[in-house]
């Protein structure tokens, strides 16, 4: 029985942060980055092309912000998990996400890489259920 790679676009005006997601998230053997954007518009477009299955988006991005892209996404790629990643999380950010179709809003600030990696895997293991948005805090996470 093979494994089915799961294919991650990184959309973030960072570089640093690209490269740093990049190299943790192609720790997972199954697990391949098929493309990185620094903007909105050019995650919609690399959307487009690669077909992932999983969009990590950043919120805060000159021009076209997360939420902006994920919604363009959310009709162009409904099949995608998208995931905003964030120093801005909030509740209220999280229910504008959940309204847009993004699966998870998760703080950058409080836990960084390794929930975003939980929640890829948590997500890929239970793709039948329904997107919904969990907002974490102080290392809880609640629906």
């Amino acid at each position: 029985m093979g494994f089915t790679l799961l294919r991650i676009l990184i959309v973030d005006d960072c570089t640093p942060v690209r490269r740093a997601l990049r190299a943790c998230l192609e720790l997972t053997p199954d697990w391949q980055v098929c493309g990185e954007a620094e903007s909105g518009q050019a995650g919609i477009e690399m959307v487009r092309s690669a077909k992932p299955d999983v969009v990590l988006l950043d919120y805060a991005m000159p021009g076209m912000n997360g939420l902006e892209a994920a919604r363009q996404i959310a009709m162009d790629a409904p099949n995608s998990m998208m995931f905003l990643f964030t120093m801005y999380a909030s509740e209220q950010l999280s229910e504008l996400a959940q309204s847009v179709g993004v699966r998870e809003v998760i703080s950058k600030a409080v836990g960084g890489v390794g929930a975003i990696v939980q929640a890829i895997q948590d997500a890929a293991h239970a793709p039948q259920t329904l997107p919904g948005v969990k907002f974490q805090t102080s290392g809880e996470v609640a629906s």
